[in-house]
């Protein structure tokens, strides 16, 4: 999902201290998620309001997936706008004030305690994506190119910032009741502000931009990419509406065409790209990569499934939890996996080899990790997930633990890896 480095002179790449603890922050929360998830695994038979899936979900939603993004985002954006970032304070303070929130927030999730310390740490994190967003407000500014890939990373993060609002204000709705519905009235709401506004914009706006220039493809279409980026914020947007005024309910599947339309069109332009790409051999890590923009497809389906049953049933709980969790441990993770190691080995690789690179004797970055391991975090993940959607639709709990047991298996294997990256030593040839 990201890269580091461009070959246009007025490029200045962001400092790997800036963006290497928040790689280090996500690979830590995303094995907390997995072994939390195998000590929850009976809560998925019960009901997805549960303080443990409450708490998973926000770790692998701020701790995983938001985590890596900003941090990635950070070495990224010079790469975009053709500029350089316009502050390393700020990008310190949203760390910072980020990995200090999220913990406290999980935690008060984990203990279903919305007292000061849930509040403090949303505090926290919405500080953390402000200072985000002025970051790569003035950015994008101060750039003479601006291009659809910077409307998308920016529109993004004005959604997270939305969502974080929102999820903030639910939090202090359960002690003070200040908004007319129950907070479980709003969640929806506030899980699809996340889902679609700040991980779906986000990933199609860079995924557009990195996947045809990881497959050296000659694909280029903004105008595609235009239409994608109305047919999104069109179908957030009804929705936000839709679910307002409650006599307009009817015409979600509005909502739902469009989403459904926007998706289907970044499926094309990813094969559009593989197809017309100058390097025919692909590797894993762009595989599973590649696997994550199908993987998209199946929560639409869960989701229509969703849209259908309260129509007509009440018994949707299960089709609900394996939707979300599809979500953060199926499409944001298999794109994560795969892209944490086509960029952070650069990154890595940039910082012990900067100089010695002029010689030409350096390892190639993607020797800095085990690409046997990765291929075995790769096998573990998608059993592990195969294993635990069949688990929570069929309700047993055995192939709920055997799949947590390998999503665990997953995490350690990725962390093994990163941390591998980040302690990597120079090496002579």
């Amino acid at each position: 999902m990201f890269i580091t480095s461009t070959n246009n002179t007025n490029t200045k790449a962001t400092t790997w201290k800036v963006v290497l603890p928040f790689y280090l922050y996500a690979a830590v929360s995303f094995l907390a998620a997995a072994i939390l998830l195998f000590l929850s695994c009976n809560k998925f038979l019960i009901h997805y309001f549960q303080p443990n899936i409450l708490a998973i979900t926000h770790i692998m939603a701020l701790g995983w997936g938001t985590m890596i993004i900003l941090g990635a985002s950070h070495q990224l954006v010079p790469v975009i706008v053709e500029g350089k970032l316009y502050s390393n304070k700020l990008a310190y303070a949203s760390f910072i004030l980020a990995a200090i929130g999220i913990p406290l927030l999980v935690h008060a999730f984990y203990v279903f305690n919305f007292g000061w310390i849930a509040q403090l740490g949303g505090s926290l994190i919405i500080l953390a994506i402000v200072c985000y967003l002025i970051n790569l407000g003035k950015s994008i500014s101060q750039s003479n190119s601006q291009n659809i890939h910077a409307i998308f990373v920016f529109t993004a993060s004005l959604w997270l910032l939305i969502a974080t609002f929102l999820g903030l204000a639910l939090v202090f709705n359960f002690s003070t009741f200040f908004m007319q519905q129950n907070s479980v009235y709003y969640l929806p709401l506030h899980a699809h502000i996340g889902i679609v506004g700040w991980f779906l914009l986000l990933i199609i706006g860079v995924g557009a931009r990195l996947i045809p220039m990881f497959l050296i493809s000659k694909y280029v279409n903004e105008k595609l990419l235009k239409v994608i980026y109305y047919l999104i914020n069109f179908s957030l947007i009804s929705f936000i509406i839709f679910f307002y005024i409650p006599v307009l309910w009817k015409y979600f599947l509005v909502s739902y065409i469009a989403l459904l339309a926007g998706i289907i069109l970044f499926i094309i332009y990813c094969r559009k790209s593989y197809t017309k790409r100058i390097r025919k051999a692909v590797d894993e890590q762009m595989k599973i990569s590649l696997l994550s923009a199908a993987i998209m497809l199946i929560p639409l389906l869960l989701l229509a499934v969703i849209i259908f049953l309260f129509t007509y049933s009440t018994q949707t709980n299960n089709i609900i939890l394996a939707y979300g969790f599809l979500i953060f441990f199926g499409w944001i993770t298999a794109i994560i996996l795969g892209m944490t190691f086509k960029t952070l080995p650069f990154i890595v690789w940039n910082k012990v080899y900067h100089i010695q690179s002029a010689s030409g004797k350096t390892p190639n970055p993607k020797d800095l990790f085990n690409n046997k391991l990765f291929t075995a975090m790769s096998i573990c993940y998608i059993v592990g997930i195969v294993f635990f959607v069949v688990g929570i639709l069929s309700a047993i709990i055995i192939l709920l633990q055997i799949g947590a047991a390998l999503l665990i298996a997953t995490a350690f294997l990725y962390n093994y890896n990163v941390i591998k990256i980040l302690l990597h030593k120079p090496v002579k040839l």
